[in-house]
């Protein structure tokens, strides 16, 4: 069935996030079709919205599994000054995870940077791919995947590492009900972010990565020792073997 989007219009309290949102039954990938109305000039908080993705696609050039009707698959159009773009990163999965929260009771973690999880597989995953102009950002686009009534089990090459709140909970979720809280979540959140450090504690609270031994490789380098912490923009501070220390910034990373 498809999603009802004056459904999620009654529920939406956002001021502007989502209050343009654009449904489409099928795309290559919203990312794709946000890019192209972005240049175009569309509104911040402008949210496009697919039934199924044909080519969705995650971080580092993932493929994102993306069947029609079952899940939600969503880019939101964001014009952050450069001072608050770092702050998307740190906004977009923990408007996520309390959306989830608020309407199933399930209480996600996030690996850093950005994935949701549930019982260590991943219900969500975000993707933001950021244009600059000179010094300034001309839009950011905040993609976000959120495995809401997929069978898992049917998708073999993400059965052994992923979720969904119907594997979860055993029954069908609102697709409605979850994305209106997820987009008043993003938009109180992201106003909050500017104004001080609680949005910060919020996220690392629910950082299942830290404390751990991990492994991280960006570009060609790679880093190995012990998740101690993370900054007020969201970078991971790790501890190295030797006792030194490297701060690594949340983008082109896998982390192990």
């Amino acid at each position: 069935m498809s999603l009802n989007t004056a459904l999620v219009r009654k529920d939406l309290r956002a001021a502007f996030i989502g209050r343009r949102l654009v449904s489409l039954p099928s795309a290559t990938s919203t990312q794709d079709v946000a890019r192209a109305e972005a240049e175009a000039g569309v509104p911040e908080g402008t949210v496009f919205l697919a039934e199924e993705q044909t080519a969705g696609r995650g971080r580092l050039g993932r493929s994102w599994a993306s069947p029609s009707g079952a899940n939600l698959y969503l880019t939101l159009v964001m014009r952050p000054t450069v001072e608050r773009l770092r702050s998307l990163s740190i906004v977009a999965p923990l408007a996520t995870a309390q959306a989830v929260e608020e309407t199933t009771g399930l209480v996600p973690s996030i690996k850093w940077p950005n994935d949701v999880l549930v019982g260590g597989r991943k219900l969500a995953g975000i993707l933001i791919e950021t244009e600059l102009s000179g010094a300034s950002v001309s839009y950011s686009l905040v993609g976000i995947g959120l495995n809401v009534n997929l069978d898992v089990d049917r998708v073999p090459e993400i059965a052994g590492v992923a979720t969904s709140l119907k594997r979860e909970l055993g029954c069908e979720v609102s697709r409605e009900t979850v994305l209106a809280q997820l987009l008043n979540r993003f938009e109180v959140l992201y106003l909050e972010a500017a104004q001080g450090a609680a949005v910060h504690q919020a996220w690392r609270s629910r950082l299942e990565t830290l404390g751990r031994r991990v492994r991280v490789t960006f570009g060609q380098q790679v880093e190995e020792g012990l998740a101690e912490d993370v900054d007020a923009e969201g970078s991971l501070i790790l501890r190295r073997r030797d006792g030194s220390r490297v701060t690594i910034a949340a983008g082109e990373v896998t982390l192990r």
